[in-house]
Order: C-alpha cells, then structure tokens, then sequence
C-alpha cells in the first residue's frame, strides 16, 4: 500500500514538474521575441501582455484566413485580397475583369 502512495504522489510532483518547465519555455520563446531582450514578468517590470479574459496569457488566437470570394467570370475561388474588383463585382484575374468590363450591357446585350 505505501508502495502504492508513493507512485501516486511521484506521478502529481512529475505533472507539476513538467508544468513547471513548460511555462519556463514559453517565457523564454516570449522573452527571444520582445524588442530588447526584456522578458515577460522580468525584473525589469515589464508587464505581460493580456487577453481579452484578463488572465494573463499571451494573446494565441491563431488569425482567421483570407475570405474566398467567388470570381463573376469563371466561380473559381480566390482570396479576397488578391480578387480584382470591377464593377462591383470580383474576379481572380485581370483578363476575366476585361472580358467582363467588354461585355455589353442594357439594351446592346440583346
């Protein structure tokens, strides 16, 4: 039964052991990443940056792609970023924007 006990209480010090190190590594990749050298919670007095939550973490979130947008000519499917816009309308090349601004309109397209 001790033997037992004493795996247990030698499996939560490794957990908190490996948390330990864990945070260490992010404040020291944190740390490569400021101007300056000056890490996060260092002896500076350099504050931690914050999330929206206030907890102290570093801002993580991953940034949301370029949206698609759905060319006019051909329906193929380009950042929107990189989409020319004619006319109010998008496409994914300049040579389907031209084909398009060509295209006759109102009365001529009959």
């Amino acid at each position: 039964m001790r033997n037992f006990f004493f795996l247990i209480v030698l499996f939560f010090l490794s957990q908190w052991l490996l948390k330990k190190l864990r945070r260490a590594n992010e404040r020291a990749q944190q740390g490569e990443a400021q101007p300056g050298g000056a890490t996060a919670g260092g002896a500076n007095g350099a504050h931690r940056a914050r999330n929206g939550n206030g907890n102290g973490a570093a801002d993580n979130t991953p940034q949301l792609a370029d949206p698609l947008i759905r060319c006019a000519q051909c329906g193929v499917h380009t950042p929107r970023s990189e989409s020319i816009v004619v006319a109010d309308e998008r496409f994914c090349c300049a040579d389907h924007a031209r084909h398009y601004a060509r295209r006759p309109t109102g009365r001529d397209a009959r």
